[in-house]
């Protein structure tokens, strides 16, 4: 299966992990049609959010704005909150690629290994997320998985799962978690879940962690 096919088996997987899948659903359940359509209603999630939220930021930066005469401090806050709300405007942007993007990779990959090895990786995240979850909790110095975003969270599952269930090598798991990450999260996002995945990586290899 080539490297650009199985990139795109983790995108959807993870997409798709954001969506209700029945317990039950084998990978003869769902064509690759329903993937896409699974994706495509992530993906449309996703930007939703992001809009609200830069929305929300440009708005309070609005406001410390017309405040700023009050002190620096507000004019701080009114450049922070302007930054934000760029940087989500930009995760939009991004998403909206990948969706634009899909179904022309789609066509272009070998479909049903596609389809198999996305269903694969999003049944073994289901099947051991309590465990991948604990895992990812013991490395997290001071977080938990549950306060991060959804779509965070799935990057990280998903990149546990394919370590510790699916012994994916360690340098392909961090790369493939980058580039989701580039796409589908922000600036603080993409650090933190780099910072994790060093560490789950460091524990794996270490003798207690084998």
């Amino acid at each position: 299966m080539a490297q650009s096919s199985r990139s795109l088996a983790r995108e959807l997987a993870l997409l798709i992990l954001g969506q209700q899948i029945s317990d039950k659903t084998t990978t003869h359940d769902l064509t690759l049609e329903d993937l896409l359509l699974a994706a495509l209603a992530a993906l449309h999630g996703h930007m939703r959010d992001a809009l609200e939220r830069s929305a929300q930021d440009l708005h309070t930066a609005q406001q410390y704005a017309l405040e700023s005469e009050l002190g620096s401090l507000a004019l701080s806050s009114a450049r922070d909150n302007l930054r934000m709300g760029l940087e989500k405007a930009e995760q939009v942007i991004n998403r909206l690629s990948a969706v634009l993007d899909l179904p022309r990779l789609l066509l272009a990959a070998e479909q049903e290994q596609v389809r198999s090895h996305c269903l694969g990786l999003a049944a073994a995240v289901r099947d051991h997320r309590a465990a991948l979850d604990q895992q990812l909790d013991d490395v997290m110095e001071g977080w938990r998985l549950a306060r991060l975003p959804q779509v965070d969270r799935n990057i990280l599952r998903l990149a546990a799962a394919e370590l510790m269930v699916l012994d994916t090598p360690v340098a392909v798991v961090c790369n493939e978690a980058v580039a989701l990450a580039n796409t589908y999260s922000d600036t603080e996002g993409r650090r933190r879940i780099n910072g994790i995945l060093r560490r789950l990586s460091a524990a794996q290899l270490s003798p207690s962690g084998a």
